[in-house]
């Protein structure tokens, strides 16, 4: 047995503006070389332009976008009798979370537009509605993992 503890995962503070955590996350994840105040400074000016083009609590908007991108099920390579097979897991909260702001993120940047934060917003605004790439991507990892149901019983 290890003799190793269990090291506790550290989370970032919450937001001084909105005080959500959530938010802590998006700007951990935007960020670029170090560049915090840049990052913040983006997630703050698409939440402008949120409020905006709504007029409704971008914090609001950006959190069901969320609800609305995170994961249930994944699917991981498993090698077994030199056969790969794509083994379905479920995902834990924490790791859903961080998905689905990745798959955000990614997919505002593969937007057209001029500013990140005008394209970061947009895609925002598309996941709310269950529209946009990020809830796209979702759906076909929930398909793949669907149609490899098969191999569940290869899970570690």
């Amino acid at each position: 047995m290890s003799r190793r503890n269990i090291v506790k995962k550290h989370y970032p503070l919450p937001d001084s503006q909105y005080n959500s955590f959530l938010i802590s996350l998006l700007t951990a994840r935007i960020l670029k070389k170090g560049k915090k105040r840049l990052a913040y400074s983006i997630v703050l000016e698409a939440f402008s332009l949120i409020k905006e083009k709504t007029s409704k609590e971008p914090i609001k908007i950006f959190e069901k976008a969320v609800k609305n991108t995170i994961p249930l099920v994944k699917v991981k390579a498993h090698y077994v009798k030199n056969v790969t097979h794509q083994v379905p897991f479920e995902v834990t909260r924490y790791r859903g979370t961080t998905l689905s702001l990745c798959w955000i993120i990614k997919a505002a940047k593969d937007r057209s537009g001029r500013t990140i934060s005008l394209k970061l917003a947009n895609e925002i605004i598309d996941a709310s509605k269950k529209l946009g790439n990020a809830v796209k991507k979702r759906e076909e990892t929930h398909s793949m993992a669907e149609a490899n149901k098969a191999f569940a019983h290869f899970q570690d």
